[in-house]
């Protein structure tokens, strides 16, 4: 940490735009607020950092995902592990519906999704799985889109980030939490399928909903981002926010990197 007590929004401003971060931006956000350090004001003043670097015409966007509400996840295999057929059937009935509205994110994301979400002005996307939450001027044009049977592919949010020249902002976490690589996931040649299965809401009446989707895995995603940051030809910028080690990389970049890595690696 520069200086004594905690982080202020100034300083971290200053550190954003040190590290790139440009006004006008499109930007996806994964945070630790837990590594960035004490911050006078807390999360909510990290987001007021990073807005203030992106400037008035700015967008910030986080992931909003919500695994609770479905029975394929790791989240539920987690919960469910050890239990009998009956309580298996009693947690899979205790399943709220995805509400865009009101259903909070996973809270393996971090502090700073909630709060995005929680924000006057967030949209939110409609993927009762991988939404996303975003705010600012473009809001809309990032999320409005997402189709509910496409997680992280063409139909997403990540499409837009790609096809709108979006930057990623890695703070205080690590590659292994980069979704823009799941997108390099689809544009493979024949990537694997597989069933998803969630509930939703549909014409008020709650029920369970059955789709295919590209089969995702993030397991070897701090790998693809060592490799991004050793051979990506100066794609990553690397430096400090707060007490946090930070990267920025463009989302075009990062996709496109990983298409090829996936081909050659798996």
């Amino acid at each position: 940490m520069t200086g004594t007590g905690p982080h202020t929004e100034r300083r971290l401003g200053a550190h954003l735009a040190e590290l790139g971060v440009e006004p006008g931006g499109f930007l996806l956000v994964h945070a630790s607020l837990r590594a960035v350090g004490p911050v006078a004001g807390g999360g909510e003043a990290v987001l007021r950092a990073v807005r203030g670097a992106l400037g008035p015409d700015g967008t910030v966007v986080v992931p909003a995902f919500t695994a609770r509400n479905s029975d394929t996840s790791y989240a539920y295999r987690e919960r469910v592990r050890g239990l009998g057929a009956a309580e298996r059937a009693a947690v899979r009935a205790a399943m709220a519906p995805y509400d865009a509205e009101t259903m909070p994110c996973d809270a393996g994301l971090g502090v700073l999704p909630e709060i995005v979400r929680r924000s006057p002005g967030a949209v939110r996307s409609a993927h009762p799985q991988t939404s996303f939450a975003a705010l600012g001027t473009h809001a809309r044009k990032v999320v409005s889109a997402h189709r509910p049977d496409c997680h992280l592919g063409e139909d997403s949010p990540l499409a837009r980030l790609y096809d709108l020249r979006g930057r990623i902002l890695i703070l205080g976490t690590g590659f292994g939490t980069c979704t823009a690589f799941h997108l390099g996931e689809y544009r493979v040649a024949r990537p694997p399928r597989r069933t998803y299965r969630c509930v939703v809401r549909d014409g008020g009446v709650r029920r369970w909903w059955r789709y295919e989707d590209v089969a995702l895995d993030d397991r070897d995603f701090a790998a693809l981002g060592a490799d991004l940051e050793r051979y990506g030809g100066g794609a990553v910028r690397a430096g400090v926010v707060g007490s946090a080690w930070c990267r920025l990389v463009e989302v075009t970049e990062a996709v496109d990197f990983a298409r090829l890595w996936f081909a050659r690696n798996r």
